[in-house]
């Protein structure tokens, strides 16, 4: 089992940054892929970012490439999201979650998922 709590969320204006993290217990997440997914208002959840289990690799959604950078620490079993250049699309409930192996961008291939951190983009 995988707890995953998620933190960082907040309000901030259309050019802004956030930093999002997410503090994992229970099982070591350094044997689990890392990704963050959202969830705008009447929309589905969507892909945003994976890293790899190591770190070595990433792979983002093309809307946030260049803006957005996922990083881990596996020492301290945290995942984090570093936006940039937020942009009211954006807005969303973001997710973090955890797959047991390698990365996906699929979202029913994660077992274990926190609540979820709002985040707002004013315009």
């Amino acid at each position: 089992q995988v707890q995953l709590v998620e933190s960082g969320g907040g309000l901030v204006q259309a050019g802004g940054s956030l930093r999002l993290s997410c503090a994992a217990s229970g099982r070591a997440v350094s044997t689990y892929a890392m990704g963050w997914f959202r969830q705008a208002p009447g929309n589905e959840r969507e892909f945003v970012a994976t890293i790899s289990r190591n770190a070595a690799t990433t792979y983002y959604t093309d809307s946030v490439k260049g803006r957005f950078t996922i990083s881990r620490n596996n020492a301290k079993n945290t995942v984090s999201l570093q936006m940039n250049s937020l942009k009211p699309e954006d807005t969303a409930v973001y997710y973090c979650a955890a797959k047991y192996g390698f990365f996906t961008t699929r979202q029913y291939d994660y077992e274990y998922w926190g609540q979820g951190t709002q985040v707002t983009v004013s315009s």
